[in-house]
């Protein structure tokens, strides 16, 4: 007689994949981005690969598989933070697993996570943060664009997805804030400061209008033909524009996010404050910027520390 378990598996390996099934409602209860599911994809598909070696599947690995997989990516040289990531993707699709009634056991229920050395954020200095976003020519409609894209990252902390997919209506001037999508799709509200204002609205007045004569587009920042701007695109303004800046190290728009956060932070701003705009959802991830040295922590040192000259 045939054992219930593995009639179950032999049900699941006939009808829908699992790792589909579990996009699906990553996409439908969590909101899980594209960028997210992709990454699951990939991670899921090459942990298929490493057990079709092992003669085991997905629906069948045991924590020695989990176990061994990992030990593998670090052999291949994997970062420990890569393969913790990795680990979690497995950990999160076999506790569907088991919700799902498909296995029994989470296989990775006893498996360790790599220890992590958490590293400081990257930023700039308020004098090189502004060098970038002043950079961009301005008499330029392109130059218009850049530089109102540019003030907003820095002035609101906003991740490159929520500045690319904002809306015209996202943007009240006139108030001074943005209404942007985060993740799990949460909706906030940001600040928007008076030189990002003034920026947003000489763009909209004098630089949108020329790209969007073709096409019709609600989205608040476009390309030359009027399309929503890609990720790539921004990627480059931002290195575009330190470049100009005379900044040789990597400016990414994640480096203003950081910049942002710091500033404020050194400016005295509470960092509960600083977790809202920003948009964590927990407080021990803005903490990390209380780790970076403040101006006023360096001026004490230079001060009193006998061989600080």
């Amino acid at each position: 007689m045939l054992n219930p378990l593995r009639a179950r598996q032999q049900i699941v390996r006939s009808g829908p994949d699992p790792v589909e099934e579990f996009l699906a409602v990553l996409q439908t209860e969590q909101g899980a981005s594209r960028h997210t599911l992709a990454a699951y994809r990939r991670d899921l598909a090459d942990f298929v690969a490493f057990l079709r070696g092992r003669r085991q599947s997905l629906i069948s690995a045991r924590a020695e598989d989990v176990v061994a997989y990992l030990e593998h990516l670090t052999r291949v040289g994997l970062k420990a933070s890569s393969v913790a990531r990795r680990l979690s993707a497995l950990r999160s699709f076999a506790r569907h697993l088991v919700r799902e009634g498909t296995v029994r056991r989470d296989p990775t229920e006893h498996v360790e996570r790599p220890r992590l050395g958490r590293p400081l954020p990257k930023t700039l200095s308020p004098a090189g943060a502004a060098s970038v976003v002043e950079s961009p020519d301005v008499t330029t409609p392109r130059g218009l664009r850049d530089r109102a894209l540019l003030e907003l990252l820095y002035a609101t902390g906003l991740r490159a997805s929520e500045c690319l997919g904002l809306h015209l209506d996202d943007v009240n001037l006139t108030a001074g804030y943005v209404i942007c999508t985060g993740k799990g799709r949460k909706q906030r509200l940001v600040p928007l400061g008076g030189e990002a204002a003034v920026w947003l609205s000489r763009y909209l007045a004098r630089g949108r209008p020329r790209d969007t004569r073709r096409r019709d587009s609600d989205r608040l920042f476009v390309n030359p033909r009027g399309g929503a701007l890609s990720r790539q695109s921004l990627w480059v303004i931002v290195r575009r524009a330190a470049r100009t800046a005379g900044v040789t190290r990597r400016v990414s728009p994640h480096v203003l996010r950081h910049s942002f956060a710091s500033h404020l932070l050194e400016g005295g701003a509470d960092l509960r404050s600083v977790q809202a705009m920003l948009g964590h959802a927990d407080i021990a991830t803005t903490q990390i910027y209380t780790h970076l040295p403040s101006a006023t922590v360096r001026r004490m040192y230079d001060e009193f520390h006998p061989r600080a000259t």
